[in-house]
C-alpha cells in the first residue's frame, strides 16, 4: 500500500535493460534528486551538481520515460523548470510562463530535434526551416516589464510560473526608460551575466575584506542580482544580453531575428554573435565557431541555443511542460579531472532512501574547487567498482562545483560496507520486493522520513505557510510540536511550549499563527499535491482537481476505483496523464488506513476549495474530446495541444462521458465505442471549422 508522502527509486542499469517496475523506481529516484538540485541551483546559487552531472540525469531521465511513457511522473524534471523563490523577496507573477530548454549534445540530436520540428508541423523532409542561433549566457534568468517604456516590474525565473521580485537591483542595470518606437507593454528577457574580469576582481576584493568568494562568474551574477540591497548590486557591474520577450501588447515582428533586432532599437543590450541558420550542417557551423571562440570571450557560455524563427511556427508547435518544441540548447562537453574518495556519508530522504554520497579531496577544475559527488545507491557503487575509502575517480564537471564520477582508476584499499541499519533512526535499512534501493524501515519513527514529509506539506506549490519553512520543521519536530499535518493548524494549542523556544517572541509567534490561519483555505490541486502521494506531482494534481472538482468528490471516487470493474476505475484510468500507474498510486493511498486517519484529522482543520471551473471564451472548453485515426491537415499531436490550450479534456478512450469524437481516416475501434454509446461524432474538418471559426 502506498504511506502518506511516499515515493520509489531504483537501480541504476542502462536504461534498455530496466524492467517495468525498476523503471518506475528509478525515474522517482532522479525527480527527487533533481528537485534538490533545482532548488539549490535556483534559490540558494550554491549548486551542488556539476552541469554535466546533472544534464546526464536528464539525459538518463528522458531515455527511460521514450522507453516507458506510461511511467511519466508528473513531478518529472521533464515537466519541471527552475525552483520557487526564496522568501526573502516579494513573489511576481509571470503572466507568461519562463519556461526551460530541452537539451542536446550532439549533432544527431539537433538532427533529431529539426525531425520532431517537422513531423509535429507535417511538413515534408525537403522544406526548409530556419533556425536562429546564439551563445547561451551562463547567468540568471531575468523578466523586466515596461509600461509607455519605463520599467515597472522585474523578476527572477523563479519555478517559471512566479519568480523573486527584484525591480530595484535590475533598475540599476537595465535601461530605466527606453527608446524609439516602442509598444505599451514590453516584457523583455534575458540573462544578468558577470565579465571574467569583473568576476577576478570582486574575489580579490572580497578575500581582501574576508567576505565570500564565490565559486564561478555565474554564482558570482546571481548573488549579487538578488540583493536586498539594490547598491550592492550596482557596485557588482552587472551586464545582460535579452534573448526573448515575454507580454508585449503589439506584435515585435513575424521572426526571432526580427524581434530580436527590434529589442536592440529599444536600447536593450542583444549578443552580436547570433546568426541564422537553415541546415545541421549550418547549425554545427554556429556551434564549433563559438566553441573555438569560447576561451576568448569576456563572459561564460555552456552552450548554444537553436530556436524556429518564424513566430507562427513557434505559435503552431507550442510548449510541452517545460519546454517550448521550438528551441533547443546546445550544451559543451564537461571537463574533466582526476581525485581521491575520502569518505562516503549516508543521507536518509523522505522515502527512507538511503542515498551515499563521496567526500572527495577537493580539486580545483577550470577555476572552481569540487569536494563531492552523489553515489546514487548501493548498486551504483558496486557498478563502478568503488571500493570507498582510498579510491582513486575521474570526475567531471561543466561550470558548478560537484562532479559526476565517470570511472574508478583504482578501487582504493577499504572495501566500503553498505550500511544495514538507518543511520538517523537505528531502523533496519533493507530492500523490499526485489528494489535495487536501500531504504529505512522505520516510516514515521524515523525523523528524517517523517520531517521532509512535513516540509514537502508546506512547500511552496503545497500549503505554502509564510514563516513555516524547513527550519522551523525540523525545530518543531524536534520540540514535538509538529508530528502529522493536522497538528500545524493546532499549533496555537501550544503556544506555551513555543514561547519557551528561542527565537518565538510574541510577534513572531504572532506572525506565524497569521500565516498558518491564512492558509487553512486551500485550492483542491494545491491540497492534492500536498499529500505527497507517489507520482502526484503538480499537473497529475491539477488533472485530479480539474476533473473531480471538488474535495468529497474525489476521495469517494478513488475509494469506489479500487474495484477495478468499476466506472470510477474507468473514468479515472481514463483522464489523459494519468494512466493505470498514477491511479494504481492514488487507489493505493486510500487503501492505507493510516492515509485515512491523517487526512481525516487534517480535513476538520482546512477547508479545501472546489477546483475553478474553466472560464475560457472557447466552444469547447469543459468538453471532453477523443481523437482517432489519421489527422491530414494538422498533426495529432498539434491537434491534442491546440484542444488543450482551449480548456478541453482531452481523453484516451471514449466512454458515455465523452463529449466528441474527432475522426481521421481509418478510423479504429474508438469510432465503433462512439457509434455505440451515441457520443457525437465530427470529421477533422468540422473540428477545424469549430475550433476556429
Amino acid at each position: 500500500m502506498g504511506d502518506l508522502f511516499s515515493g520509489q527509486e531504483s537501480k541504476l542499469k542502462e536504461p534498455e535493460k530496466l524492467s517495468r517496475k525498476e523503471a518506475e523506481e528509478e525515474l522517482g529516484r532522479i525527480a527527487k534528486e533533481m528537485m534538490e538540485h533545482d532548488r539549490l541551483y535556483y534559490q540558494q546559487d550554491a549548486p551542488k551538481a556539476s552541469d554535466a552531472e546533472y544534464d546526464a540525469l536528464r539525459q538518463r531521465n528522458e531515455k527511460i520515460e521514450e522507453l516507458f511513457p506510461e511511467l511519466v511522473r508528473e513531478d518529472s524534471p521533464s515537466k519541471r523548470v527552475g525552483s520557487a523563490p526564496v522568501e526573502k523577496f516579494a513573489k511576481v507573477e509571470h503572466k507568461i510562463p519562463m519556461l526551460s530548454l530541452g537539451n542536446a549534445f550532439s549533432e544527431e540530436d539537433i538532427g533529431d530535434f529539426l525531425e520532431r520540428v517537422r513531423r509535429f508541423l507535417g511538413m515534408k523532409e525537403d522544406e526548409v526551416i530556419e533556425v536562429y542561433c546564439e551563445p547561451k549566457i551562463d547567468g540568471l534568468s531575468f523578466s523586466a516589464r515596461y509600461k509607455n517604456g519605463v520599467l515597472t516590474k522585474g523578476a527572477t525565473r523563479g519555478d517559471g510560473y512566479v519568480g523573486e521580485d527584484i525591480t530595484a537591483n535590475l533598475k540599476k542595470i537595465l535601461p530605466n526608460k527606453l527608446s524609439g518606437s516602442f509598444p505599451e507593454i514590453v516584457e523583455v528577457r534575458g540573462e544578468v551575466y558577470m565579465s571574467h574580469k569583473d568576476f577576478e576582481e570582486l574575489n580579490k576584493k572580497n578575500e581582501k575584506e574576508g567576505k565570500k568568494i564565490f565559486a564561478n562568474p555565474r554564482n558570482a551574477a546571481a548573488g549579487s542580482l538578488r540583493q536586498l540591497d539594490s547598491n550592492i548590486t550596482a557596485e557588482r557591474n552587472l551586464k545582460y544580453f535579452t534573448y526573448g520577450w515575454g507580454e508585449v501588447s503589439q506584435a515585435l515582428g513575424k521572426t526571432q531575428k526580427d524581434c530580436i533586432e527590434r529589442l536592440g532599437s529599444f536600447g536593450f543590450s542583444i549578443n552580436d554573435a547570433a546568426k541564422s541558420a537553415s541546415s545541421v550542417d549550418d547549425i554545427m557551423s554556429f556551434y564549433n565557431d563559438i566553441f573555438k571562440k569560447r576561451p576568448k570571450l569576456k563572459y561564460d557560455i555552456d552552450g548554444t541555443v537553436y530556436k524556429i524563427n518564424r513566430l507562427d511556427l513557434q505559435e503552431r508547435l507550442g510548449f510541452v511542460s517545460r519546454a517550448p518544441r521550438w528551441a533547443i540548447a546546445h550544451k559543451f562537453p564537461a571537463e574533466q579531472a582526476k581525485t581521491v574518495i575520502e569518505g562516503i556519508d549516508i543521507q536518509v530522504g523522505r522515502t527512507g532512501a538511503l542515498t551515499p554520497v563521496a567526500r572527495l579531496k577537493p580539486i580545483t577544475i577550470g577555476g572552481v574547487v569540487v569536494s563531492n559527488a552523489t553515489l546514487h545507491n548501493k548498486d551504483e557503487i558496486e557498478r563502478k567498482g568503488i571500493g570507498g575509502v582510498g579510491a582513486t575517480v575521474t570526475i567531471q564537471r561543466a561550470g558548478d562545483v560537484i562532479p559526476q564520477v565517470v570511472s574508478v582508476d583504482t578501487p582504493g584499499k577499504e572495501i566500503y560496507k553498505f550500511p544495514s541499519y538507518c543511520p538517523v533512526c537505528g531502523s533496519i535499512a533493507m530492500a523490499e520486493d526485489d528494489e535495487a534501493v536501500i531504504r529505512c524501515q522505520g516510516g514515521l519513527v524515523c525523523d528524517a522520513q517523517a520531517v521532509e514529509r512535513l516540509k514537502h506539506f508546506v512547500s511552496r506549490d503545497a500549503f505554502d505557510i509564510d514563516g513555516l519553512g524547513k527550519k522551523q520543521i525540523e525545530s518543531f519536530w524536534k520540540e514535538g510540536l509538529i508530528k502529522e499535518p493536522a497538528d500545524i493548524f493546532l499549533l496555537k494549542e501550544k503556544q506555551t511550549l513555543l514561547s519557551s523556544m528561542d527565537g518565538w517572541g510574541e510577534k513572531s509567534q504572532e506572525n506565524l499563527f497569521n500565516a498558518i490561519e491564512d492558509k487553512k483555505i486551500i485550492p483542491l490541486d494545491r491540497f492534492i499535491y500536498a499529500l505527497g502521494i507517489r507520482h502526484i506531482g503538480q499537473n497529475n494534481a491539477k488533472l485530479l482537481a480539474k476533473n473531480y472538482v471538488s474535495y468529497g468528490v474525489w476521495r469517494q471516487a478513488m475509494i469506489e476505483a479500487k474495484d477495478k470493474e468499476s466506472q470510477s476505475h474507468a473514468e479515472l484510468v481514463n483522464i489523459d496523464g494519468v494512466g493505470e500507474k498514477v491511479a494504481e498510486a492514488v487507489i493505493d493511498f486510500f487503501l492505507e488506513k493510516h492515509n485515512i486517519d491523517v487526512l481525516n484529522r487534517l480535513i476538520e482543520q482546512v477547508e479545501v476549495t472546489d477546483a475553478e471551473q474553466v472560464q475560457m471564451n472557447s466552444t469547447i472548453a469543459g468538453k471532453t474530446v477523443v481523437f482517432t485515426g489519421t489527422m491530414k491537415k494538422i498533426t495529432r499531436n498539434e491537434a491534442k495541444a491546440k484542444a488543450e490550450s482551449m480548456g478541453a479534456k482531452v481523453s484516451g478512450s471514449v466512454s458515455a462521458k465523452t463529449d466528441y469524437v474527432i475522426v481521421g481516416e481509418s478510423a479504429g475501434s474508438k469510432f465503433k465505442k462512439a457509434e455505440e454509446l451515441g457520443v457525437k461524432i465530427i470529421t477533422e474538418e468540422e473540428w477545424l471549422e469549430m475550433i476556429i471559426g
